[in-house]
């Protein structure tokens, strides 16, 4: 992607007639698509500028150097120093002017479900979703259960919540796939390390007018929700089954009391998928798109390995090994992952780019 003087102008000059729309007055919904146009375009066109300087400095001290005089030999000691902060700058503006993924600014349904490994997978499932918790938190973010199957001995089967942000997908895109745990389970006498593993799925929210659901396309089946044990939880046909026809995906609600919650809920997890298989198939038909991954996105690829024993986390996509288990667990310092995949894959887009010149 080349940055010459002409399409930095053009940045510039595309943010300053947002902004001037802006200060005409504009309202309603013009207000609104403006200034999502004026915080989307600000970085770049800042950014554009701040090249712009260092460019003429650069001139200027090749304008020095060749006057020569006492003034040359500083102007010449200069240059490295400014080439290089020059490089990282044009570097940050290719970042900024990358096509940008639509559903980065999306909500997020998450969904954590237990794998191989029984009691212990629940388990892990139960640590990866409060990891998840304590990572929202310490962004801000609102965290809201939709629905849980508790396991035998603590930990979740499965579990799905909202996860409410600023950039939440964008964030949490690259933790689709098979996490894998290996530990000495508390139930386990001879000190033997086993191994298990959770499926997590992020997906991006939906909104109605992202996915249009037809009537005719959709089975609801109302039953009776039950418990552990398969105890009745309450005596009405309040849980509700959705069967979307053309493409049998199924999704079912037993959670809330009220038959109309439950079926709510089951339409926005249908929806999210639904919208996500629909990326899915656009991305699969972008070749640029596909080198652009950090690893297949696919829900059965092991991304990444959990060794207590060791302390280590892994993520096996990008061949990164941190010797802080525990204070990725507990949420925060899952950003430094986070941020080392965000890192990976900009870099597999730029590369991308250039290729396609």
């Amino acid at each position: 992607m080349a940055l010459s003087p002409e399409k930095l102008d053009r940045i510039i000059a595309r943010f300053a007639a947002v902004e001037h729309e802006l200060s005409a007055g504009a309202t309603g919904e013009a207000f609104v698509k403006l200034s999502r146009d004026y915080a989307e375009l600000e970085p770049s066109a800042k950014a554009a500028q701040a090249l712009q300087t260092a460019w003429r400095e650069r001139r200027g001290l090749d304008e020095m150097a060749a006057a020569g005089g006492e003034l040359a030999e500083m102007a010449e000691a200069e240059k490295g120093p400014l080439d290089e902060r020059i490089a990282a700058m044009e570097r940050d503006l290719r970042i900024l002017l990358l096509p940008r993924d639509a559903a980065d600014d999306r909500n997020v349904i998450l969904e954590v479900r237990a794998g191989t490994g029984g009691d212990e997978a629940a388990l892990f499932a139960g640590d990866l979703f409060r990891m998840y918790q304590r990572y929202a938190a310490s962004r801000g973010w609102r965290v809201e259960i939709i629905s849980e199957s508790v396991g035998e001995h603590g930990g979740f089967k499965e579990i799905i919540a909202n996860i409410y942000g600023a950039g939440a997908f964008a964030h949490l895109k690259f933790e689709s796939g098979v996490h894998r745990v290996q530990r000495v389970p508390a139930t386990e006498a001879q000190g033997r390390i086993h191994t298990s593993a959770a499926t997590v799925a992020v997906l991006p929210e939906a909104e109605e007018v992202d996915i249009r659901i037809e009537d005719k396309d959709l089975r609801i089946d109302v039953f009776r929700a039950s418990g552990p044990g398969g105890q009745s939880v309450n005596t009405t046909d309040s849980a509700v089954r959705i069967t979307h026809i053309p493409t049998g995906l199924v999704v079912a609600q037993q959670d809330e009391k009220s038959q109309l919650k439950n079926k709510n809920k089951a339409m926005k997890i249908l929806r999210a998928r639904l919208y996500e298989r629909e990326r899915e198939r656009l991305d699969s038909e972008r070749s640029a798109a596909r080198k652009g991954q950090v690893g297949s996105g696919d829900r059965s690829e092991r991304i990444r390995t959990y060794n207590f024993p060791q302390g280590r986390v892994t993520d096996h996509r990008i061949g990164l090994t941190l010797y802080k288990l525990d204070q990725i667990i507990e949420g925060p310092a899952l950003e430094e992952l986070v941020q080392a995949l965000v890192t990976e894959h900009q870099a597999a887009l730029l590369a991308a780019e250039e290729d396609n010149g």
